[in-house]
């Protein structure tokens, strides 16, 4: 066996992991307060993605839509994290043989690098996207990149409970 299979079994047995695991209710809120926080944190990044895609808001430029959207979409990313870390830390010796599981925490890291890569390569340029103004091809396909990671991070974890 592995550290790291060693240090799951032993978070998913700590009296957190347990606690978690063996409420009534204490489980499914949190799960719930995940849902919702995934929700949010997809919603708007997918409102951005859209418009920059030119689906959505094309009225408005793409730094006018993203602006007040970045900090409910760290919110909801925090809601998100701060939960996710209760579920796992709940079941992480299960999680440790879930594919599903792996694979959307894969797909969590690609996601934040495409962001990361995004803001780095046109973060000082959004200003200079008009209304009229079709974003770079770059852009677009960071955009779809985006859609896509996100639309399977929701379906893969769905999955893990099926895995």
């Amino acid at each position: 066996m592995t550290l790291l299979l060693h240090l799951c079994e032993w978070l998913a047995g700590t009296a957190i992991g347990t606690g978690i695991r063996e409420s009534d209710n204490l489980f499914s809120v949190i799960e719930t307060i995940h849902v919702l926080g995934i929700t949010i944190t997809a919603g708007t990044i997918t409102i951005v993605d859209m418009r920059i895609l030119g689906f959505v808001f094309t009225r408005y430029a793409v730094a006018d839509v993203m602006r007040p959207l970045v900090t409910i979409t760290w919110l909801g990313f925090l809601v998100m994290l701060t939960t996710g870390v209760l579920l796992f830390w709940s079941e992480a010796d299960k999680l440790y043989f879930n594919t599903a599981f792996r694979l959307k925490l894969s797909l969590l890291l690609l996601a934040g690098l495409n962001q990361w890569m995004f803001q780095r390569t046109y973060a000082g340029r959004l200003a200079n996207w008009n209304e009229s103004f079709i974003p770079p091809a770059r852009a677009r396909f960071a955009a779809w990149l985006s859609l896509g990671m996100w639309a399977w991070i929701i379906v893969l974890g769905r999955a893990i409970a099926y895995m």
